[in-house]
């Protein structure tokens, strides 16, 4: 269990008992966010840089506002200025070039990158977003970065002897980033690392890369790992040994039918559990909510439980992944009141790695 969770926890909260409420990332943008990146690419526009950013700035403002009044614990800025995981990182660090774009599903593109040289940390990445978020928002402000490991794997391979190494290089420019960042003010970074879902048998190369993004790092910052819907079998309890405070599992969208992994031996770290399917468009009920949240407190005692949606929620439409935020920060608050009450019982008396 972590010790920079408390932190996080509002001053004036109502309640003895605190989960941690946030999101994963990704957010629905507004409409016009991309009309206007297109006026901007369109030469005959009259839509230049400023025209752009101000616009980039607005979107971050309104997103964060709707994570306010959804009432979060921390927010993010929905990822307003970002187009694409991988795409976005790999235009910011030298080494990477982009040939177009490469059909991954159905009609679906992405403008999968290549790294042709060594990779370099050029400019900050994610600097200049932060410091605006928390400039427009008295919450805490979680920050998610594409891990290594998954800009390694989802880029064409052309300098590296294999993944591994190119992964490693990639996660020393990732703790640069991560420093720079807390020296910005950060205290609550997460490692995005969706490929290891897909190809689980790597966790031991994601686990050198956080050893690397974690050297140096406060331990006041709070470090997460996202992994999306995967075996988790697989991966687990070698995850356990991970220098992270908290994973972030998608089990919402399979039904919880993986809860039990995580249960022998028990959990030591802080389990961000998915309790609204990113991938439906149907708002889930308080009480419905309410019944996931408890399947977390089979696993991690609610100090050990952050509540969250399973994964980014920019495919919804954006009124529902509002409701869902709104009625997952409900359902937190009344079953920490039952909590306070004594009406939950708690399976799981916290337990941390050394003992």
């Amino acid at each position: 269990m972590s010790q920079n969770r408390d932190q996080f926890r509002p001053p004036n909260h109502p309640n003895d008992h605190f989960l941690l409420t946030t999101v994963v990332g990704s957010y629905p943008k507004p409409k016009w966010v991309d009309r206007a990146r297109d006026l901007h690419e369109d030469p005959e526009a009259d839509f230049d840089d400023d025209a752009w950013q101000e616009a980039k700035d607005d979107a971050s403002r309104l997103i964060t506002d709707e994570h306010e009044r959804a009432g979060l614990d921390v927010v993010v800025d929905g990822e307003m200025r970002r187009n694409e995981m991988v795409e976005y990182f790999a235009h910011r660090i030298e080494g990477y070039e982009f040939n177009g774009p490469v059909k991954v599903w159905g009609h679906n593109t992405f403008d999968k990158p290549s790294v042709v040289s060594d990779v370099e940390y050029d400019e900050t990445w994610l600097v200049e977003e932060y410091e605006f978020t928390a400039s427009v928002t008295d919450k805490p402000v979680k920050v998610p970065i594409t891990g290594p490991y998954t800009l390694a794997n989802w880029s064409f391979n052309e300098a590296y002897e294999d993944t591994e190494a190119l992964a490693h290089d990639l996660a020393d420019l990732v703790n640069e980033e991560v420093e720079r960042l807390v020296d910005a003010g950060a205290r609550y970074v997460q490692i995005d690392e969706p490929a290891l879902a897909t190809t689980p048998d790597d966790h031991a190369i994601v686990g050198d890369c956080l050893e690397r993004i974690a050297d140096g790092i406060p331990e006041d910052v709070r470090i997460g790992l996202h992994v999306c819907y995967g075996d988790y079998s697989r991966i687990y309890p070698e995850i356990l040994d991970f220098p992270v405070d908290e994973f972030d599992l998608e089990l919402a969208n399979g039904d919880y039918e993986q809860l039990d992994v995580f249960k022998d031996p028990e959990f030591t770290a802080d389990l961000a559990l998915g309790v609204v399917d990113a991938h439906v468009a149907e708002v889930e009920s308080v009480e419905q909510i309410k019944e996931n949240i408890q399947k977390g407190l089979e696993v991690v005692p609610p100090e050990q439980l952050t509540v969250s949606p399973d994964c980014g929620l920019k495919l919804l439409p954006r009124e529902v992944a509002y409701e869902k935020m709104a009625n997952l920060v409900t359902a937190a608050r009344e079953v920490e009141e039952e909590l306070d009450a004594g009406e939950i019982d708690v399976e799981r008396s916290a337990v941390t790695a050394d003992d």
